[in-house]
């Protein structure tokens, strides 16, 4: 059993990232995660049987206080999520890694980062290349992708695998 975080700011996609890994879909309607949300997936990789369990947390701080020690405990890796649309998301990351590192959170322990919201070519903020230099800068693979484009699917399965297959 593997556990794996995701974190970010609110409304960046971290539900819908989850949803469509464990389900296969993008949810038609999603509502904001009060405090944390849990899904699970059973993987195979090299004939072994893998339960990963993906845990996505409120990116509104008032809803996340009382649960933050569980949620970092026993963490098997982290995925960090900005919205390539919105800067602040991205610009926010540093808050999301300092709060990672002050709850303990081994460096070892493997670390992505992933820009959501893709197909909305027209309104990107981020730059790849400003997003991979931060990755870069911070021990972590990239990842670029929309958890609504069914065709971008791939993509989101291949952030969560890569994890597993590190692990």
């Amino acid at each position: 059993v593997f556990k794996i975080i995701v974190i970010g700011d609110s409304n960046v996609g971290k539900t819908c990232l989850t949803f469509r890994f464990c389900g296969g879909t993008f949810p038609g309607k999603t509502e904001a995660t009060i405090g944390v949300d849990f899904r699970e997936k059973t993987v195979e990789i090299e004939g072994e049987r893998i339960k990963v369990q993906v845990w996505d947390r409120a990116g509104q701080e008032r809803l996340w206080r009382s649960i933050v020690a569980p949620f970092y405990r026993n963490v098997h890796a982290v995925v960090f999520v900005y919205d390539v649309t919105k800067m602040s998301s991205f610009t926010n990351l540093k808050t999301w890694i300092e709060e990672c590192n002050g709850h303990a959170v081994p460096p070892l322990v493997p670390r992505v980062l992933v820009g959501n919201k893709c197909d909305l070519k027209d309104l990107i903020q981020v730059p790849s290349s400003l997003a991979l230099k931060f990755a870069d800068a911070h021990n972590m693979l990239l990842f670029e992708t929309s958890a609504k484009d069914p065709q971008e699917s791939q993509n989101v399965d291949a952030i969560f695998m890569c994890l597993v297959c590190r692990l």
